[in-house]
């Protein structure tokens, strides 16, 4: 069992007003509908992703499978928890590995609900969360429902993706080039690299 922090992460009335996922997704949709996408920037090449990324979650949502060892571990909790996730609907990883969590949530008999946030409107919340100086989403924070304290948090993508992406950085690969090299990536993996890393942090939780 990781150290649980004494402070809550999120008051209770900011948890409230947070998206469900079918509430987030419908966001997306209906942001889509109108040419954009979440946040504040808003660009061609923002859309085209937040485009690409709808079909990424629609297709991930029918075939998520979870490996039996996580769906077991998950519905056997005792405790109850929030996989707070902070998120964008532009963001590729997010949409790699956000139904994958809610995929565990719903597996969970109800001991493990989610709750979305953008990144963009809690900048305040993003910035605990930092990857190398970057806010790179998506974030899960698990936090304990009584205290919404942190118990453990993961993201923005498996070790093995991260990996990768910082290689084809150093060699000086451009952008669209590595992007599409991860998202191969995530292809060829079939969400199971994210599935042993959320094992890892389940089997810390009671």
């Amino acid at each position: 069992m990781l150290p649980t922090t004494s402070t809550p992460v999120i008051s209770a009335e900011r948890l409230a007003a947070a998206y469900s996922y079918h509430a987030y997704r419908q966001l997306i949709d209906n942001l889509l509908a109108q040419g954009k996408t979440t946040g504040p920037q808003q660009s061609e090449e923002l859309l085209a992703y937040a485009k690409l990324n709808e079909q990424r979650m629609t297709r991930l949502d029918k075939t998520v499978k979870l490996q039996p060892e996580l769906a077991a571990a998950v519905s056997s909790l005792q405790g109850h928890y929030i996989g707070l996730i902070i998120t964008e609907g532009w963001c590729g990883d997010a949409a790699q590995t956000v139904p994958v969590m809610e995929a565990l949530a719903q597996a969970s008999a109800g001991h493990l609900r989610t709750a979305y946030v953008l990144r963009d409107d809690n900048l305040d919340l993003t910035d605990q969360y930092l990857t190398n100086g970057s806010r790179s989403i998506p974030k899960l924070v698990l936090l304990r429902a009584d205290t919404l304290t942190e118990v453990t948090h993961w993201g923005p993508r498996p070790a093995e993706a991260q990996a990768l992406i910082l290689r084809l950085k150093a060699e000086g690969m451009a952008h669209d080039d590595f992007i599409r090299e991860l998202h191969a990536w995530y292809a060829h993996d079939h969400t199971q690299a994210t599935q042993r890393e959320l094992l890892a942090l389940v089997q810390q939780l009671d």
